[in-house]
């Protein structure tokens, strides 16, 4: 019997890409039930009762939601491409990583759109891509996971492709190759990877009200 995977999403959001990419690395067939966060179904609701918010990944009944927690899921439970380590050690480092993007990278980028470019918010936004910067610098490698993406390169999609979005939408152009050369480079082959760019939006940049109320819903004003 071939199991039942259904992924609850919301088109162009960065965090349910992270869930289809991950999904394609592992060549996991599956089917999209596409949602209206306005309207939101008893189905989601029922799923995912805290947060009421997609992706949720439905496998065999059983749902899980949160996005990276969704791709560790799928990596444990499917064999294939591995998206986190083998070695615990290397495991918790990956998982540090994805966790600091997740909580700390992401929020301060979305707070320069949100404070409209204010200089105290770059500054912050800067200090935290320059970690990210200097990490990508030591390694010396295509990638955060090395010659392959894994959870980390997962987990920073949203800078890989979104950021360039917002910044053209609002235009508050502050990342830029002279400032973060690797993140720039990183960036460029992260969106060549073909299961990557099976599941990214079309580069349409819409209003800058609508950018900003997409990822408002996510940060707040965080």
């Amino acid at each position: 019997m071939e199991d039942e995977v259904k992924l609850y999403a919301v088109a162009g959001s960065p965090f349910v890409c992270r869930v289809e990419i991950a999904l394609n690395l592992k060549g996991i067939e599956y089917q999209i039930v596409e949602e209206d966060l306005k309207n939101k179904s008893s189905d989601l609701l029922n799923f995912n009762p805290v947060r009421k918010e997609v992706p949720v990944l439905l496998h065999n009944g059983n749902p899980i939601s949160e996005s990276l927690v969704i791709v560790e899921y799928i990596d444990h439970v499917w064999k294939g491409f591995p998206i986190l380590p083998h070695d615990p050690y290397e495991k918790s480092v990956v998982r540090f990583w994805a966790k600091f993007i997740d909580s700390t990278c992401i929020p301060a980028l979305f707070k320069v759109f949100g404070s409209n470019g204010a200089e105290q918010a770059i500054a912050e936004a800067f200090e935290q891509l320059q970690i990210l910067e200097d990490e990508l610098a030591a390694k010396g490698t295509k990638f955060f996971g090395g010659d392959d993406i894994n959870l980390i390169d997962v987990a920073a999609n949203f800078i890989a492709y979104w950021l360039g979005m917002l910044e053209e939408g609002t235009e508050i152009k502050f990342v830029t190759k002279d400032k973060f050369p690797k993140i720039m480079e990183w960036a460029g082959n992260f969106v060549k990877v073909e299961v990557v760019k099976k599941v990214l939006p079309p580069r349409i940049i819409p209003p800058k009200a609508q950018l900003l109320a997409v990822f408002k819903k996510r940060f707040g004003n965080s």
